[in-house]
């Protein structure tokens, strides 16, 4: 290498040529928040400092690279063989296109993982983000045939760029789909990590869609500080053929037919809490809410919610000869007009 290209890694990163480990940890970091182009868009001088402290450390870091930089010097290169990807000392520049940002780069650099690829299970998708609300991150996940395992595979924390505070831990989220069954009863939900790390995780009985189901250690590692964050769970109950939720309230949809709603009723109903008979007051209408006190969804503080029954009245598709000829006598006969307050419009 021509003496002109030499750099030197330790004024580049102002610290002394006997600087511990720890030290070149922490002149990096302040170093790299300080030139991130997350913070100097546009700045081609910035950029050019921020590659240049990454080269710096990149070296300086790694035991074998600094024994032969300070042993060979300008030479060091020849030495070792060049950067990642291969190539000459002028290749570092040619090849840093590959990387879609810079954080992509550091993460290859530092080796944090496999490549910036990252390449999960098969699955959903979606994001996690750090606690200050960050640069986003994609995570995937797999759910084995039963839904009573769910995997996770995210990739690593970029940090840089994220937050101002290195010692905030890279907190991940991903969503858990639960029956109605298993939120209401409770249950134990098997869960994979990274394709490697298996977790059991318990659900509690009366938990509700929206709930967020804390993993303490579990989310991403911080590569500065090399602490798991957390991973939060927000639970999600798969589509039920009577239950449902509307804001914090437990909800079901109640058929009736016309008779029934003219003349009233009893009604077996089903409520987390077991069979309930029901009251139709004659003459109800659809659309028309009752309120089932005390049967609802498990209160985190004891007891049952309420539940709502929303009256939807259904007349028959089909009638038999017998059916008719009464709707129509009922038809003949009515005195009821429920339009009379639309006359004279």
């Amino acid at each position: 290498m021509p003496a002109t290209n030499y750099k030197d890694y330790y004024q580049i990163l102002g610290i002394d040529k006997k600087a511990s480990e720890s030290d070149i940890k922490k002149a990096f970091r302040k170093l790299a928040r300080q030139y991130h182009p997350d913070l100097h868009p546009n700045d081609c001088t910035a950029e050019a400092k921020f590659k240049e402290v990454n080269e710096a450390y990149e070296v300086l870091s790694d035991p074998e690279k600094r024994k032969k930089y300070d042993q060979f010097g300008q030479y060091w290169r020849q030495m070792d063989g060049g950067f990642p990807g291969g190539g000459a000392p002028g290749g570092f520049d040619g090849d840093f296109g590959r990387y879609g940002n810079f954080d992509e780069f550091i993460n290859e650099l530092l080796g944090r993982f496999g490549g910036f690829g990252g390449g999960g299970a098969p699955g959903g998708s979606g994001t996690y983000r750090t606690p200050t609300g960050g640069t986003r991150r994609t995570y995937r996940t797999t759910t084995t045939t039963g839904g009573t395992t769910s995997g996770f595979d995210f990739n690593d924390f970029t940090g840089f760029g994220s937050s101002p505070q290195e010692n905030v831990p890279a907190d991940a989220e991903a969503e858990i789909v639960l029956t109605f069954s298993e939120a209401l009863k409770g249950t134990e939900k098997r869960i994979l990590l990274n394709t490697q790390e298996n977790l059991t995780v318990r659900i509690p009985a009366g938990t509700k869609p929206g709930s967020r189901i804390r993993l303490r250690g579990k989310g991403q590692l911080n590569p500065m500080t090399q602490a798991r964050g957390d991973l939060y769970l927000t639970v999600k109950l798969q589509p039920h053929n009577f239950f449902k939720f509307e804001d914090d309230r437990l909800v079901c949809e109640l058929p009736i037919t016309p008779d029934e709603a003219v003349l009233g009723t009893k009604i077996d109903v089903m409520t987390p809490t077991g069979s309930v008979q029901v009251n139709i007051p004659a003459g109800v209408k659809s659309g028309q809410s009752l309120r089932l006190r005390s049967k609802g969804w498990p209160l985190s503080k004891g007891g049952n919610g309420d539940q709502m029954l929303k009256i939807q009245i259904v007349p028959p598709k089909e009638l038999s000869t017998l059916e008719r000829e009464c709707y129509e006598k009922i038809a003949a006969s009515r005195s009821f007009n429920p339009r009379s307050h639309l006359d004279g419009i």
